[in-house]
Formats: C-alpha cells, structure tokens, sequence
C-alpha cells in the first residue's frame, strides 16, 4: 500500500538543500545591501575628473577640477568625464565580482560560478 516509504530519508536533503538554499539568498541579499553602500572612485586625466559610484555601478557623484572648466576646452572636459565614469563603473564591476566571487567560495561553489545578481 505505502510503497516508496523508504525513500523518505531523501526528504531530509531536501530539507538541507532548501535551507542552505534560503541561507544563501539572506547572503546575497546581504551582500546586495552592502555593495549599495559601498563607494568606489574612478579618475581620469590624472585625478582632474573624479567619479564616485556604489559598487553596484550606480554613479553618485563627481569632482572636477575648475581648472579645466574652459570654454574653449569643452570637449576634452567632457571626454575626460566620460573617461571618469567609465574607470568608476569598470572598478564597480571588479569589485562587485571580486566580493560575490568571496560568497560563492564561502558557500562551497566552484570557483568561477557567477551568482545570479
């Protein structure tokens, strides 16, 4: 009547799995929320444009030096600020996967294994 009763003992990993599974969503949601206040800097044209970001790659802020804010100099401002953006953004990104890559090892995955956020 109640055959397969012994495959009940797999539930258990089941139950191991869904919670290392909910462990290791709390982490990355705890990893999310401190990569949101993490703040890198980005430069270019040797520290006159500064870029700020979240490690999640949202820019917050930038510093230019107001030597370089001349009319006739537009374009080179504005290219250097692109350039700023770009660096703050790249080390966003190093350092988002560089912290996520630390949660895959803790949580024993291979390395390389990209988490999905």
């Amino acid at each position: 009547m109640l055959k397969g009763l012994g495959a009940l003992g797999g539930l258990g990993d089941m139950a191991k799995m869904m919670k290392a599974a909910q462990e290791m969503q709390t982490k990355l949601a705890e990893l999310q929320e401190e990569l949101a206040r993490t703040i890198v800097t980005g430069e270019a044209g040797g520290g006159l444009v500064k870029a700020r970001a979240t490690a999640k790659g949202e820019v917050t802020g930038l510093d230019i030096d107001p030597s370089i804010l001349v009319a006739s100099e537009k374009e080179m401002v504005e290219d250097l600020i692109l350039a700023a953006i770009r660096d703050v953004q790249e080390r966003a990104r190093a350092r988002n996967d560089q912290e996520m890559n630390k949660l895959a090892e803790i949580m024993g995955m291979p390395p390389g294994m990209k988490l999905p956020f």
